[in-house]
């Protein structure tokens, strides 16, 4: 399998970091492979890049001169004046780009026409390797530099890829699904400790059941609701508790969210940059 170049970060939050852990946990680069460059202010990025053996600078340009791959990671906000300072620079890269809400066409209009670029999704249990990333390819993407986008987010977890029209559905699915389902199994625990179970406890095993659950669906091939019918004694426990999640809306609330966020991601991407 072909080896990948030199990889460069524009921007040190922590989905960055998360993501040059993970290449370098999976075998598929060296530290000395991976720069970043790291917002003076900000030590604790450029310590904890550091302490991955990576080098770190607080200018993007020499990033993109040096790396063939380089992930745009900085905030939305931020990309309009990065791209600016980068694009003499960019002719003949692979861009991987995370930024909420930024376009391929903005992207592409903004480098060098002979660069290449990618928009993906990642999620935040990246940090832990179970990620769950989508990636878009833009005009000049190629095969190659689809395969070699999909073995780094392999590396972290899943990944897929889909069209941009599909983005913002995704970003606030996958994307923002992981606060829905941390406010879940707060939910869950603080449920458990009205109830007398100590909280510790309480969290251990609503993470577990989500956890599970989740793989569940994945590796079953069983529709959830028929799972959900599996756990769903007559007159049972789960009976009497899927009937007060019912009655309070939670189907429809789940549901709203995801909508709520995607009009809110479209309502990003239309602003302009």
């Amino acid at each position: 399998m072909a080896a990948i170049g030199k990889i460069g970060f524009l921007g040190g939050g922590n989905m960055a970091k998360a993501l040059a852990k993970g290449f370098i946990a999976a075998g598929l680069t060296k530290p000395s492979n991976v720069i970043a460059s790291v917002h003076p202010a900000d030590k604790i990025s450029q310590q904890s890049f550091q302490g991955l053996g990576i080098e770190t600078l607080v200018e993007n340009a020499p990033v993109v001169q040096q790396s063939q791959i380089v992930f745009i990671s900085v905030k939305p906000q931020v990309v309009p004046q990065v791209l600016t300072d980068i694009k003499s620079f960019s002719a003949n890269k692979l861009f991987l780009s995370v930024a909420m809400g930024i376009t391929l066409k903005t992207l592409e209009s903004s480098l060098s026409p002979d660069s290449r670029v990618i928009r993906v999704m990642p999620n935040t249990p990246a940090l832990v390797c179970s990620g769950c990333s989508v990636f878009v390819r833009g005009k000049l993407a190629n095969d190659a530099d689809a395969l070699i986008t999909k073995r780094l987010l392999e590396a972290v977890g899943t990944c897929e890829q889909c069209d941009e029209s599909q983005l913002d559905i995704v970003t606030a699915l996958s994307g923002s699904g992981p606060a829905y389902v941390f406010v879940m199994i707060e939910a869950l625990a603080d449920g458990a400790v009205r109830m007398g179970m100590p909280r510790d406890m309480a969290y251990r095993l609503a993470a577990q059941t989500v956890l599970g659950s989740g793989h569940m669906v994945r590796e079953c091939n069983t529709h959830p609701g028929q799972l959900k019918d599996n756990v769903t004694s007559p007159a049972g426990s789960t009976a009497a508790a899927l009937k007060h999640l019912e009655q309070s809306g939670f189907r429809a609330a789940v549901a709203g969210a995801v909508e709520a966020a995607t009009l809110r991601c479209r309502e990003i991407s239309s602003k302009p940059t």
